[in-house]
């Protein structure tokens, strides 16, 4: 469960990544509740997976969805580069949380 509550804490990182985009520096009201509400949420489900998980663990696990979740997402939503570079550094971000996830009881 611990692992779910990480995933889900990494993917409301993504929410607020892509919400301060959107709220241009918290000055668009809406899309500034919605990265703020994002953010706590995400907090609060870290806080939760880190009573059950190492901190180092989680913590890189969580930074890696959120890398990968607005990597992939700034490709679609703000036309980024999608060069192959780029999207090799994103699966050895991917290799590195499998591994964690492997040797992590």
């Amino acid at each position: 469960m611990a692992w779910l509550t990480l995933f889900a804490a990494g993917l409301f990182e993504v929410g607020w990544a892509i919400g301060l985009k959107y709220s241009a520096g918290f000055t668009k009201f809406w899309p500034s509740v919605a990265t703020i509400v994002a953010m706590v949420i995400s907090l609060l489900l870290l806080g939760l997976a880190l009573k059950n998980l190492p901190l180092g663990t989680a913590y890189a696990v969580w930074t890696g969805i959120g890398t990968i979740g607005t990597v992939i997402l700034g490709i679609f939503l703000f036309a980024e580069s999608a060069d192959i570079v780029r999207l090799a550094c994103i699966g050895l971000i991917v290799a590195g949380i499998v591994g964690l996830k492997l040797v992590t009881p």
